[in-house]
């Protein structure tokens, strides 16, 4: 394999001009995805005369027959979340003054001809028994004391209460609706409703009100925003960091120009070709994919221009240089493609559609990433570019004090099986302490820190007890099967089981609003109240005619971890209570809900890919190697710099989620690559020893692929390091564990790697 290797980028290499051809091609198709990524579909539907896809019969069907919930489809209650929340916070609510603000901000919302409608105290229906209006605030100029009476009506109003205002009366929402075919921006969600508030609200100077603004719409735009914010500030800055890390260290701009060309090149390929994929908002391609390729494509850069350099400088041309180097390291430089690819590609068997998307475009973007390095570089160097390849070469940083480093190879070697214990047994008590990690996410995470949308979630976890509703639905057979009273008896358990954990706030019953409207506990007529509601509200609780009921409650964003437990229990206490009503089912549902079902599943598919793409990269250097004992042995220095990060994550107390487990692929990969290259030099090495001297085949692996080890992590670690300065969190985790990961894996290239090649890998005599 390794002389079809050769030859093969020989043949590229000494043909600049195909490889300029194969640069153009490629490069179309990726502007292809960027312009029109359905044109690929189109013309293969021309060609072979099929008919544009259309919704079949057999999905519709299947969705008419779906059975409806109590709500008969999204919910309608005045306690729905509407598109936006407007978070309200005033200490003069219930006073004429506060109140006759609170109706002017409304109306200025109202006004807005994109917002189709706006949710509010006053929205709430009557409570008494005879449906009469009752409304709970004066509708004219009103005391103090009416103002009093109507805080403590308000307070015990079943829609109000914990629903749409605070315990202390000093928070209200106000849930907003839009008419998407208005909105012209998406600042007009977050920001125009703020403005209009704030407009309305300094017409009353003698109130203070504060408003903040959140919800699905709000969240959605703010993770948005701030990926693609970051995503580019930061890599531009990050960019900017590695080109001028490289331009010191490597002390010759043009080697830096074709290095960072390359890479840039094989993200540029990847997005363009991730978008026939059909994706749409996946926050694992958008920011993870970029980082993953482009530091691939920059490490087996480095490794090759290292090694380019090194022969200009003993005076081969452009173009032989490139073969050379081609020659010399173009097979570690597959491998590392091959086994990151494999290993990414085992995330395409998850259950998940983001983790499966993710793997499917890693795969063609380390694909891709490899092949723009093999043809951009080779062709760079063939042009006048590659004529000053070798200057500043005499003057790198890194080669002139190599010779100190090499000796920590020598101190090595001498007490190589002290270290391999040393590197064995704490890479076991590490992933010992890394087994401790639970999974857990929330949605804050996904937002800025400093977005309007996650601090407007912070204030209603303080004072609402959360902004997302979760239900438990409630079905029952044959409608004439039970009377009310046995309907109400089974919702009232289940609102009583709620109302035990503290952590779910404020269920909301049909039976909590039959009582409120003066049906006593005991009435078997108690439900028969609930007619007295407007139909689309008294539906979403209690819908005799589909055999349907909900019990809403709210749940805060404390993570899926802290409500683990809570929703077991509940869980549990649901299922006795079906086992003790026959006919009746009870049924966890809503977002948290969700994320609680499906979160380990997605954690566990990220690890089991993980944990394949070890086992694959085992099996492929021991291939690749023809020696079992280096498939082995490699398991070592790459799962320590992984164990590394995890002992990280568990000391500052955070959980695995998506975004942590994601950067243990990535760092993978980066770890493998430079064992890759050490590994393989050392192959090499030990064959022209003639398999006499291992440890002289360390050194000169060493002397060969040190200076370029070294150069990646210092750059690396400074292209990371600008992340540091992000606002958001996820952001800011990935770049801390990749910066750990790859010093640690520099750490046990240069120490656990050597020591185990020499105390096991011993020529047999």
């Amino acid at each position: 394999m390794s002389d079809w290797f050769e030859r093969g980028t020989a043949w590229i290499a000494n043909r600049p001009g195909i490889a300029l051809l194969v640069i153009l091609f490629v490069t179309a198709g990726a502007v292809g995805g960027y312009l029109d990524p359905s044109w690929a579909k189109r013309s293969w539907q021309s060609w072979v005369g099929q008919p544009a896809e259309t919704v079949g019969d057999d999905e519709q069907s299947s969705e008419g027959n779906r059975r409806p919930a109590a709500g008969g489809g999204r919910r309608s209650g005045v306690t729905t979340p509407g598109d936006a929340i407007l978070v309200v916070e005033t200490p003069d609510l219930f006073s004429q003054a506060g109140w006759s603000a609170l109706q002017d901000i409304i109306q200025e919302l109202e006004s807005l001809d994109y917002v189709a409608g706006v949710r509010s105290l006053n929205s709430v229906p009557s409570m008494n028994l005879f449906g009469l209006a009752d409304p709970i605030f004066p509708r004219g100029p009103g005391s103090p004391e009416r103002f009093a009476r109507a805080k403590e009506r308000a307070l015990a109003h079943p829609f109000i209460a914990g629903q749409m205002l605070s315990a202390d009366g000093r928070t209200t929402l106000l849930s907003v609706e839009f008419d998407f075919l208005m909105v012209r921006s998406d600042e007009d969600c977050i920001r125009g409703l703020r403005a209009a508030a704030e407009l309305a609200a300094a017409r009353h100077p003698q109130t203070a009100f504060t408003f903040t603004v959140t919800g699905r719409v709000p969240i959605v735009l703010s993770s948005v925003q701030g990926q693609d914010t970051d995503r580019l500030k930061y890599q531009l800055i990050g960019y900017s960091i590695i080109v001028l890390m490289s331009i010191i260290l490597f002390r010759g701009l043009a080697a830096v120009l074709i290095v960072t060309m390359a890479s840039a090149l094989g993200v540029c390929w990847t997005l363009g070709y991730s978008r026939y994929f059909d994706i749409d908002f996946n926050p694992l391609v958008n920011v993870i994919l970029p980082v993953l390729v482009s530091l691939v494509g920059f490490t087996d850069g480095v490794h090759l221009m290292t090694t380019i350099r090194r022969y200009r400088a003993r005076g081969a041309s452009g173009r032989e240089a490139a073969v050379k180097g081609l020659r010399e390291v173009g097979l570690a430089c597959a491998l590392t493609s091959l086994t990151t690819a494999i290993g990414l590609g085992s995330l395409m068997l998850a259950e998940h559609r983001l983790v499966q998307e993710f793997g499917k475009c890693s795969v063609v973007g380390v694909v891709l990433t490899f092949l723009a390095v093999i043809t951009c570089i080779p062709v760079a160097c063939a042009s006048p570019l590659g004529r000053s390849l070798h200057l500043g070469y005499d003057k790198s940083l890194v080669e002139q004090h190599l010779g100190r480093i090499s000796s920590v190879i020598d101190w090595v070697l001498r007490y190589k099986r002290l270290v391999s214990l040393a590197g064995i047994g704490l890479m076991i008590v590490l992933c010992g302490i890394c087994s401790t990690l639970r999974p857990d996410q929330r949605v804050a995470t996904t937002l800025p820190r400093s977005s309007e949308a996650a601090l407007g979630m912070a204030k209603m976890d303080e004072a609402l007890g959360g902004l997302e509703l979760a239900q438990v639905d409630i079905a029952w057979e044959h409608p004439r099967a039970f009377d009310d009273q046995e309907v109400a008896t089974f919702i009232g358990e289940v609102d009583q089981l709620l109302r035990q954990e503290p952590l779910l706030g404020h269920p909301l019953s049909i039976r909590g609003i039959a009582a409120a409207l003066g049906g006593a506990e005991s009435s078997p007529d108690q439900l028969s109240l609930a007619a007295l509601l407007p139909v689309g509200l008294r539906q979403t609780y209690y819908n005799p005619d589909s055999q349907a009921a909900a019990v809403t409650f709210r749940v805060q964003d404390l993570g899926i971890a802290r409500y683990s437990e809570v929703f077991e229990r509940v869980q549990r206490g649901l299922d006795e209570l079906v086992a003790k009503y026959p006919g009746f089912t009870a049924t966890l549902g809503g977002g948290a809900v969700w994320r609680w079902e499906n979160l380990y599943r997605i954690v566990v598919d990220l690890l089991v890919s993980l944990g394949t793409a070890i086992v694959i990269i085992f099996f492929v250097l021991a291939l690749a190697y023809r020696s079992l004992t280096i498939g082995l042995i490699s398991i070592v220095p790459n799962l320590f710099p992984l164990a590394v990060a995890g002992v990280y994550l568990v000391w500052v107390g955070q959980a695995l989620e998506i975004v942590t487990v994601c950067a243990f692929t990535v760092c993978l990969g980066i770890a493998v690559d430079d064992s890759i290259h050490f590994l393989t030099r050392y192959h090499e090495q030990l064959k022209l020893t003639g398999s006499h001297d291992p440890d002289r085949a360390i050194r000169d692996a060493f002397t060969g692929v040190g200076t370029a080890l070294i150069i990646t992590t210092l750059v690396l670690v400074a292209g990371f390091s600008s992340v540091f300065l992000a606002d958001s969190r996820d952001h800011i985790i990935f770049a801390s564990m990749g910066t750990i990961t790859i010093t640690a894996a520099l750490f046990a290239d240069l120490l656990i790697l050597p020591a185990m090649l020499s105390w096991f890998n011993r020529p047999t005599k």
